[in-house]
């Protein structure tokens, strides 16, 4: 089993933090986010691990790891940073965004995971994005489940919480035959959008792709996602609000509602 992260990001939303390193490199009590992650693969029994980087790729330098680099990062989104690192894509391998950090029991969890195509989805979404949204609703996106706990619907916005039965992390995991499920899915909608339609999302070019319309797009293919489900044990850094936020938390000792820090 190996691990990809997808760190080419730019990370506008973390000015100052960002302006001289990738978002990935923004310290989070003591650690950068990435090193973080690495350390829990690790301790996971994941030492096959590759970075895909863009943005100030020469501040991101850990040994032992494999790097590929999205050379249109400013003009692509997170679809293409993963397919930039297609040859990483092997028997059973771990995607996770390069600004999550997440515990040990979470990455767990998703190795345990025996489903050709898996998603952490955490429950407790709703307690978690109210430390960090006025309106949680105003990030929140859709995402529903069957009744074996299979992704029906995922990425789109909403307007209530009855549309909302987790929310996805940006950890997932694809093996055995979903692997050549992605990979063919990918070349097959790439090759339909090159006439001018991004079968992915209309809205957008598909080099713009997310990783949910991918999710969608494989799930309206007639794929089955299977979600992986947590209660918390994760944070995202995704703007200053964020970082001041899990600071402030961590000062009043109460982060460990949320994330437990090992150290």
């Amino acid at each position: 089993m190996n691990a990809i992260i997808l760190a080419a990001g730019e990370g506008k939303r973390l000015r100052p933090l960002t302006e001289d390193k990738p978002k990935c490199m923004i310290d989070l009590f003591g650690k950068p986010l990435i090193q973080r992650q690495i350390e829990t693969f690790q301790a996971c029994g994941i030492n096959d691990i590759s970075i895909v980087t863009g943005y100030c790729e020469d501040k991101i330098t850990f040994d032992n790891v494999r790097y590929f680099r999205n050379y249109k990062y400013a003009t692509t989104n997170m679809v293409e940073t993963l397919f930039c690192a297609k040859n990483a894509i092997k028997d059973s391998t771990l995607v996770s965004y390069g600004d999550i950090v997440f515990e040990n029991n979470v990455l767990k969890k998703l190795i345990e995971a025996t489903d050709d195509m898996c998603v952490v989805v955490d429950k407790d979404w709703y307690k978690y994005w109210k430390i960090r949204f006025t309106n949680p609703l105003d990030d929140a996106e859709r995402l529903v489940l069957d009744n074996d706990g299979y992704i029906t619907n995922i990425g789109q916005k909403v307007t209530n919480t009855k549309q909302i039965m987790g929310q996805y992390i940006g950890l997932m995991k694809f093996q055995k035959n979903g692997v050549h499920i992605l990979k063919d899915f990918y070349e097959r909608t790439k090759k339909h959008a090159s006439s001018g339609i991004n079968p992915l999302n209309s809205n957008l070019p598909f080099e713009k792709s997310y990783l949910t319309d991918l999710l969608q797009g494989l799930i309206l293919d007639g794929r089955k996602i299977k979600s992986v489900l947590i209660n918390n044990g994760w944070l995202e850094v995704d703007t200053i609000h964020d970082y001041e936020v899990y600071n402030h938390l961590k000062e009043e000792m109460k982060l460990h509602e949320f994330f437990m820090l090992d150290k």
